[in-house]
């Protein structure tokens, strides 16, 4: 079962985890990595692995939240099946099994989870996880029963304190936590949207002084040499295999006239990208614990815009730079007026070229190019909330969503990327 070959592979990962941590830790023998494009099963994300009803969804989506059933609407889709593979550059879609450098008797395995366990039970992740209806029980997704002994081992000093947060968010997402009543109260946070939720962040906004962040101040002072990189990019924009780089990560874009040049994926680098064309780029977006879908070069065409809708996930910022901003255009009474825009929650802000936009997707959002002819370039970069956030709490969000992935992978889960982060 790949139940019991997951288990006995993370009895291994976190015997590896002390010092690090790779894809091959997570695949048994009998299991192969896939990408996204090679898998064909699905399987829910939900801590209940089989339940009746579904919820959160949407890219990032999240870690099983207990987010109702929703009617389709405007808002979001899922990610397309091939976009893994058409950012690597897949030559096939054939993986080698991995095999493990020991090999361990099964009563190891299980004295050392059993072992492992018992001591991390006691632990704020351990008590958080119990908190599960399906708590040790065969409906209890594998993954959160040993996230206690995972992260007790790759971070053996963090304290409960420090981990109070993290616990919160480990709670929401096995569908024993809450939204706080001062985002439920806001009508431009749609909270029933969340997938990925961490407590006592306190009070948030719409958009952020982008003086804040010294990846702002990076990004506008080398806004000349990414201008050019990116134009470097467009010559190179087809791959060898000819696929165009700038890919409609959703069916939400692809239907909104948005493309990206993806250069990071799921907060890691595309295989055989050619990061030699924008290496100042590349440094400055690596400055900060990149998360989210993607983080690229967004290209919003004339006439159009991403709808309305929310990103659930209240640990992530975005930023976004003008790369290429077109110019004003004439309203109805005459008046020049800046042609492209963004509202999120109650406000609208426009894009200035080597300027920052830094706001909160958690509240709803929607953009528009209004401009006839010309298209609207950004930089846009998710990331993980470093204002409010502990690094300690980073590292370990960072891990937590890394060891999903790797689960996920290895049971064969289709469309990894759309739903994991």
């Amino acid at each position: 079962m790949v139940q019991s070959s997951l288990l006995t592979a993370a009895a291994v990962a976190i015997i590896s985890s002390t010092s690090h941590h790779r894809v091959e830790c997570f695949a048994p023998p009998s299991i192969s990595i896939q990408s996204a494009a090679s898998t064909t099963k699905n399987s829910s994300l939900y801590a209940k692995k089989k339940a009746k009803s579904s919820g959160g969804g949407g890219f990032g989506g999240g870690f099983g939240s207990p987010t109702p059933t929703k009617k389709k609407s405007s808002r979001g889709k899922s990610g397309r099946s091939d976009l893994i593979s058409a950012l690597n550059d897949d030559d096939s879609k054939k993986k080698e099994s991995k095999s493990f450098s020991r090999t361990y008797v099964k009563s190891e395995q299980e004295d050392m989870l059993n072992d492992l366990a018992a001591k991390s039970s006691t632990t704020i992740i351990g008590k958080a996880v119990a908190k599960s209806p399906h708590y040790n029980t065969p409906e209890m997704d594998p993954f959160w029963q040993l996230l206690p002994s995972l992260i007790s081992t790759k971070f053996p000093t963090a304290s409960d304190k420090d981990l109070e947060r993290v616990a919160g968010m480990v709670e929401f997402s096995i569908g024993a936590g809450k939204v706080e009543d001062n985002v439920v109260e806001n009508p431009w946070r749609p909270h029933t949207e969340l997938h990925a939720y961490m407590p006592g962040l306190g009070e948030a906004e719409p958009f952020l002084d982008p003086d804040q962040l010294d990846l702002c101040k990076q990004l506008s002072e080398n806004y000349d040499v990414i201008s050019s990189e990116y134009e470097a990019l467009l010559e190179e924009r087809f791959d060898r295999k000819g696929n165009d780089r700038f890919q409609s990560v959703t069916s939400m874009n692809y239907e909104a006239g948005w493309k990206t040049m993806v250069l990071f994926y799921n907060g890691h680098r595309i295989k055989d990208f050619p990061y030699h064309l924008c290496p100042v780029t590349t440094k400055i977006m690596e400055s900060v614990p990149i998360a989210g879908r993607i983080a690229g070069f967004n290209r919003q065409q004339p006439q159009s815009g991403i709808p309305l809708h929310s990103d659930g996930n209240n640990m992530w910022l975005t930023c976004q730079m003008g790369i290429k901003v077109p110019p004003t255009i004439t309203n109805e009474a005459g008046e020049d007026v800046p042609s492209a825009h963004i509202r999120v929650g109650p406000e609208t802000r426009h894009w200035e070229e080597g300027q920052c936009l830094l706001y909160d997707t958690t509240y709803e959002h929607e953009t528009f190019n209004a401009h006839p002819t010309e298209e609207r370039v950004v930089l846009h970069v998710d990331f993980f909330n470093t204002l409010k956030m502990t690094p300690l709490e980073i590292k370990v969000l960072q891990y937590i969503y890394d060891m999903r992935e790797q689960f996920m992978k290895a049971e064969g889960v289709a469309k990894v990327g759309a739903q994991v982060l």
